[in-house]
């Protein structure tokens, strides 16, 4: 499906985000289909799309989170393409894949490019196996307390525990010490299913000084590529970058 054929953009996501989105899909002339948790249904997102869908729940895991509810949602809307925002599905390759297979057009990378990046510990075996440096962790498949109290006793306290899934600083947590590691990870853990729907995480060294510079690269089904320049990304609050 070309992008031609959007007259209806189906949000799924809440927030400053969803609320971008539509203005942008509405400058282009795009009705916005906005989805909401029973908890959010007066929230500011929900009374500025053209149209707007009850998930129902108060959770995400019963709202945000729920696949089939956000393919029935754009079925229902008679939207043609869903954009996930960030957080929640943003990453998650298997909610790619299921609007692919709906008949919808996924505003994002391909399932194949979030199966590569969208894990973090996914992410880093590739960069690992091309030789490129990492900061010192685990990121294996056990998630067992043993595992991540033998990783963290090899690279040395203070470590971080990072949810593999998702981003913005949920389900992560800095452990100082040995004895918090376990209360740290079950709460991280907790975290992070709630925030994304997977538990699964990594742990790597706490750099107390970090130089945090990214670069985005954006690239197009029609082979036009982009970046857009350095990003510092070093001034953060609660793991969530500010500048």
């Amino acid at each position: 499906m070309s992008l031609t054929h959007i007259d209806t953009l189906l949000i799924a996501n809440r927030g400053e985000i969803a609320c971008r989105v539509m203005r942008t899909a509405k400058a282009m002339g795009i009705k916005s289909v906005a989805v909401h948790s029973a908890i959010d249904r007066n929230a500011r997102h929900v009374r500025e799309a053209d149209m707007a869908i009850d998930l129902g729940g108060a959770k995400p895991a019963d709202s945000y989170l729920r696949i089939d509810a956000l393919l029935n949602a754009a079925k229902a809307s008679g939207a043609q393409a869903i954009h996930p925002g960030y957080g929640f599905l943003s990453e998650n390759a298997g909610f790619a894949r299921a609007i692919e297979q709906a008949g919808l057009l996924f505003l994002g990378p391909p399932a194949s490019a979030i199966d590569a990046m969208g894990s973090k510990s996914a992410a880093k075996a590739l960069m690992e196996a091309a030789g490129v440096p990492l900061v010192p962790g685990y990121h294996g498949e056990a998630q067992d307390i043993e595992t991540f109290r033998a990783a963290a006793d090899v690279i040395g306290y203070p470590v971080l525990l990072k949810a593999t899934a998702g981003g913005g600083g949920k389900g992560m947590k800095v452990v100082e010490r040995e004895s918090e590691l376990a209360e740290a990870l079950a709460s991280a853990q907790r975290e992070a299913q709630s925030s994304f729907g997977d538990s699964r995480m990594l742990v790597e060294k706490y750099v107390l000084k970090p130089r945090h510079v990214e670069i985005q690269v954006f690239a197009d089904q029609h082979g036009h590529c982009l970046y857009l320049n350095e990003r510092d990304c070093s001034i953060q609050r609660r793991h969530q970058k500010v500048v």
